[in-house]
């Protein structure tokens, strides 16, 4: 594939990333920010109640954190949010974009539709959905804040290895599949993969204190699926869309012969 191909896909890769991280934005402010607005709130109440019972030394540091909050919670759930999600949608968009380039023509005979397809969905699948299993994602401040390191780094070392074995399950399908055919090539990577990820999840530690045990679950599981729901729709869309774009670039040209005799023919 010529470099100025290549060059073309990551900027469709990027635009699709855009509207994707619209929609994913417009689905994260209507079903996951009444979650997190309802976390906030239970931990405010919670900790009123506890400042309150608190000598007065310790009521004052925690009156001077209420007043060092840089950004305001509107500002967080509107512009804050849409900026990280469209700044999300256009780094993986163009990351995606770069592995369909490379995927393209190298996982089988597909159509560029198809491809993106395939790469959006392995992307969802290995980025977000396998670490969420270990490592769900939790609202804010309902954490042990001193833990806030420990976990991330679990759970983006969780990211990298499900990538990781992807990887290697790829290019075990393709070495298999001259023995064993495309279709249990591929059964066997897949299977190898999911072996890998669930010995995986079975050794790496739990965060066992990532949400305190007084959180009521009904809003745990309802900013959960709120998450899953939004980058769902990110990789559904960036696929689409990026598919119909990656279509249009990749799509054949005719060969100068073929107008002419085209031509001929019409005016003949």
């Amino acid at each position: 594939m010529h470099t100025s191909t290549v060059r073309t896909l990551l900027v469709r890769g990027m635009i699709a990333g855009v509207v994707a991280g619209l929609l994913a934005f417009a689905l994260a402010y209507v079903v996951g920010e009444p979650s997190i607005d309802s976390s906030i709130a239970l931990e405010e109440s919670q900790s009123q109640s506890q400042s309150q019972s608190a000598p007065a030394p310790e009521q004052h540091a925690q009156h001077e954190e209420e007043e060092a909050e840089l950004v305001t919670r509107p500002v967080q759930s509107t512009f804050g949010l849409a900026t990280g999600v469209l700044v999300y949608g256009v780094a993986l968009g163009g990351i995606a974009s770069l592995a369909f380039a490379f995927c393209l023509g190298r996982v089988g005979r597909f159509r560029p539709r198809a491809t993106a397809a395939l790469v959006a969905g392995a992307a969802f699948t290995t980025v977000y959905l396998v670490p969420f299993l270990k490592y769900p994602a939790t609202p804010p401040a309902v954490g042990n804040p001193d833990t806030i390191g420990r976990r991330t780094t679990l759970f983006f070392l969780m990211i990298a290895l499900s990538v990781l074995v992807a990887l290697i399950a790829v290019i075990a399908g393709r070495r298999l599949a001259p023995t064993l055919g495309n279709w249990y090539a591929t059964v066997a990577a897949g299977g190898g993969y999911v072996v890998v990820m669930a010995v995986a999840c079975l050794l790496l530690p739990a965060n066992t204190d990532a949400v305190k045990e007084t959180f009521p679950a009904a809003l745990l599981w309802e900013f959960r699926l709120a998450s899953l729901a939004v980058q769902a729709l990110l990789w559904t869309a960036f696929g689409l869309i990026f598919g119909a774009l990656a279509e249009r670039v990749l799509r054949p040209v005719p060969a100068p012969e073929a107008v002419t005799a085209a031509s001929v023919v019409r005016t003949g």
